[in-house]
């Protein structure tokens, strides 16, 4: 136990001890740093991008650079983006606006003076959006955007193609990279280097995002990206944005035809609609703070139970509303009111009609355009400029009454659906009511089903939700009775897409499961905004969904998470929801059993028995033989090498990159050092044709590699964009490593004493294949079918057991699209579904029939 002093004592009480200089806690001037340029950024790049963990700040990197290209097009100088996924998983960013200035900037402080498309991406708070000339409205109102890009960046090669010439800086972690300085007039300058000419003019923006920062969920989601991009195009009529995944080949095209009302159109696309119709209203009004504010905004109802609003600034999403929202909102409410006073429907219904009524099943889409908008955070999540209010709630004061007066019929069907809602509402009151005397939803009772867990802290709490009696009992048997918890549930609950909420609790499965969670559900209807749904009293932080893996499992693992998107959303969005991954392999080498959870796994396995009593004879002067360590370091880097070529080689020639790994050097930076590459290649590639191009639409050279099969003619390419990525980089450090190693007379073997067989190679690469081939011998493998056949123990061993189970964490990467894909699959509409199953046939797996 330490003692402590009185701080009231006079210090000249206690005797001053010596103490050794290192055991000084000391805070002096030398405690102070000054993070100069970008060293702020990769410090604390949280503060600048977002969580960098969870794959929020790592896609927030891409929307920095789009929202650039999007500010061109805003000033009418841009109307063509390409993002592309690279199979290295960097990103490129193209447009064709006007391109960063590249000059070089003499009142530049620095020494040498820098171009300003340097300054913009080296310096925070440097760019040309902090006045009003350059760009009237602009996302990036912080000016840290793409010079973040660039400190979390590995590698970053920005190119812009400005007065018919091509002008290219590269960075590595917010530094510049093979900087070119040159004298003007007795001063030091560092332009960017030319590279060619062009007609184009554009920016472009090639990163890969530095793995010390993104060590977690490191991969971009193409539908993540998608979502956004797809948002820009239509609130930016006129822009054709792009993306393509070179990784699976996946590709959108997105126009955005009809602006926010065709976003609108697009969210309802196969639901029912009740007013054909579409409200949109757009206008600018004059604030009281004497700034222009635009505002366009879309609303149309379907027959659903969901309220679906998107908010935008300066295309900007606002997942948390704000003052814009609030002004829609008390525009709405006015407005449908005095309609239906007038219409003296809601007395003849004798209902009292709530806002919450009136964005019952309502989609809508508010964009407002602003100038220097203020925001929460840097997230940008909500508005807090309190002159957008009053503009928007103008506008759609006006112009949603005369809607109303201009269609009857629209408005009748609006109205009807709006007092449906409100007598839905109070119907599901007393059915609360009732179900609440009964002793359901009170919590004072847990469902005889369940076998809980004794833990009582739901932070350290989960509960597997498992399919039958037979499942639970193996389940009960086979957890850990201190923190799991058991729900059965018996047969397939009920669709609550197709169910009004009075029915979900006449439904005992469902009225088992919320009693089991603790949460309640749904909202009172009593007071107005009032809700039952209560996140804080959740018992457990882990829900996990497991089910069998036959139709009739995923019938009940698709039905649960309809029920938890539609009525618990919160807890989609908190991350709470799981399902259990059981194992893919069962693997068997000598007494080792194992259970394995996929393919990846399964050759780490391969590779491990393979260099078991291994050793390669490199047939070198010094007689080097490889075993042990040395030997599993070389394995391992051919691994990853071989995962490469098989992952580029559904589009790319394998030939060609084994070259590489050979040892051929590729530089397509320039048309002659293409024609270069382009010799070097061929002479590798005596059976293919290879020839160098300019890609007109890229506007750079690129390498195509033609062979001819049985007649059939097949066609690959190597772009500049590979060989600047970090899958080349890989291949060339291997041809290195391997370059050398292997010489004549070499040989692989494995094995002891009688067992030991060796075999004759001619590289590293042949030695690696034959070991694998003879752990493939020894070894024996069963593809894992489903929980069905598994015991308790086996249950725990592989599902349940924290220290190697395996969980997925169900996550909504697009809102609208998972809306889009619950209607149609589980809603009323027959017609998409069918459709969307013809044309999804050949792609489903693991079908029981």
């Amino acid at each position: 136990m330490s003692e402590e002093r009185d701080p009231l004592m006079p210090e000249t009480e206690t005797p001053a001890v010596a103490e050794p200089a290192e055991e000084i806690d000391s805070y002096g001037e030398g405690s102070i740093q000054i993070l100069e340029g970008l060293e702020a950024v990769r410090k604390r790049p949280g503060m600048y991008i977002g969580d960098t963990s969870d794959g929020t700040g790592l896609h927030h990197l891409v929307f920095e650079v789009v929202d650039n290209s999007i500010d061109e097009s805003l000033a009418g100088h841009c109307d063509d983006i390409v993002v592309t996924i690279h199979p290295d998983n960097s990103i490129s960013v193209v447009d064709n606006g006007r391109g960063i200035p590249t000059g070089v900037k003499m009142d530049d402080k620095n020494d040498p003076k820098r171009s300003a498309a340097e300054i913009a991406l080296t310096e925070l708070h440097a760019g040309g959006k902090f006045d009003q000339n350059s760009y009237k409205v602009s996302g990036g109102l912080h000016g840290v955007g793409v010079s973040c890009v660039n400190a979390l960046s590995r590698m970053l090669r920005l190119t812009i193609r400005r007065d018919h010439k091509v002008h290219v800086l590269e960075f590595c972690r917010g530094a510049v990279q093979n900087r070119l300085i040159e004298t003007n007039d007795g001063v030091a300058i560092s332009p960017m280097r030319v590279i060619g000419e062009t007609q184009r003019r554009g920016t472009e923006v090639h990163f890969l995002p530095d793995s010390d920062i993104f060590q977690q969920n490191a991969d971009f989601h193409y539908d993540v990206l998608a979502k956004r991009l797809r948002e820009l195009s239509f609130l930016n009529r006129g822009v054709r944005i792009r993306i393509k995944d070179e990784r699976t080949g996946k590709e959108d095209d997105f126009s955005g035809t009809g602006g926010v009302r065709g976003f609108v159109e697009f969210i309802n696309k196969g639901k029912a609609i009740l007013n054909p119709n579409i409200f949109h209203a757009t206008g600018e009004r004059m604030s009281d703070q004497n700034t222009m504010i635009g505002v366009e905004v879309a609303m149309q109802w379907n027959n659903g139970y969901n309220e679906q609003v998107l908010c935008f600034t300066n295309n900007i999403p606002q997942r948390d509303g704000g003052t814009h929202l609030t002004g829609l909102r008390a525009a709405m409410t006015r407005v449908i009111n005095k309609y239906i006073d007038d219409s003296d429907m809601a007395k003849k219904a004798k209902v009292e009609v709530i806002g919450d009524d009136m964005r019952e099943g309502l989609t809508c889409v508010l964009s407002v355009k602003v100038p220097e908008p203020k925001f929460s955070s840097q997230t940008k999540d909500k508005l807090v400029s309190s002159e957008v209010r009053g503009p928007v709630e103008d506008t759609v004061s006006k112009l949603l009454f005369d809607y109303l007066q201009e269609h009857p019929g629209d408005a009748k069907l609006i109205v009807g659906k709006i007092i449906d809602a409100a007598r839905a509402r109070e119907a599901a009151r007393k059915a609360r009511d009732l179900t609440r005397r009964k002793g359901v939803l009170d919590g004072m009772g847990l469902p005889g089903k369940l076998a809980d867990c004794q833990e009582k802290d739901p932070a350290l709490c989960e509960i597997y939700i498992v399919e039958g009696d037979s499942a639970g009992g193996s389940a009960k048997q086979g957890r850990d009775r201190k923190f799991q918890a058991i729900l059965p549930l018996r047969g397939k609950i009920l669709n609550v897409e197709k169910a009004r909420y009075e029915k979900l609790l006449t439904s005992n499965e469902i009225l088992t499961l919320i009693t089991a969670l603790g949460t309640g559900i749904g909202k009172t209807g009593g007071q107005s905004g009032a809700d039952d749904f209560d996140v804080a009293k959740l018992r457990y932080h882990r829900i996990i969904i497991m089910t069998d893996a036959d139709v009739d499992g995923a019938h009940i693992r698709t039905l649960l998470l309809t029920f938890f998107y539609r009525q618990m959303p919160e807890l989609v969005e908190r991350g709470h929801i799981y399902i259990a991954q059981p194992p893919l392999y069962r693997v068997k080498a000598g007494r080792e059993e194992l259970y394995l959870q996929g393919p990846a796994d399964l050759d780490k396995f391969l590779l491990r028995v393979a260099l078991i009593h291994a050793e390669v004879h490199t047939g070198d002067d010094a007689g080097t033989v490889l075993r042990g360590e040395a030997l599993e370091r070389l394995a391992r880097r051919h691994q990853t090498v071989q995962g490469i070529i098989n992952r580029l080689g559904a589009f790319m020639d394998v030939g060609g990159l084994r070259a590489i790994v050979d040892g051929v050097t590729l530089n397509l930076d320039t048309v002659e050092q293409a024609q270069e590459s382009a010799v070097a290649l061929q002479e590798r590639l005596p059976d293919a044709e290879v020839a160098s191009e300019f890609d007109t639409r890229t506007d750079k050279p690129v390498l195509r590699i033609i062979r001819q099969h049985h007649g059939n003619r097949k066609t690959s390419t190597i772009t500049q964009d590979f060989v600047h990525g970090a899958d080349y980089a890989v291949l060339t450090e291997a041809a290195q490593t391997f370059q050398g190693l292997i010489g004549p007379g070499a040989k692989v073997a494995r094995g002891e004493g009688e067992r030991r067989k060796e075999q004759p190679v001619q590289s590293f690469h042949e030695a690696m294949e034959w070991l694998i081939e003879q752990a493939q011998h020894s070894t024996s493998r069963q593809r894992y079918k489903g929980l069905g056949e598994m015991n308790p123990e086996q249950l725990w061993e592989t599902t349940m057991d924290p220290a190697v189970r395996t969980l997925l964490r169900v996550q909504i990467d697009d809102a609208i699209e998972a809306d889009k894909v619950f209607a149609m699959l589980m809603g009323d509409e027959v017609e998409p579904r069918r459709e969307f199953i013809e044309n999804n046939a050949l792609l489903a797996g693991n079908i029981d029939v």
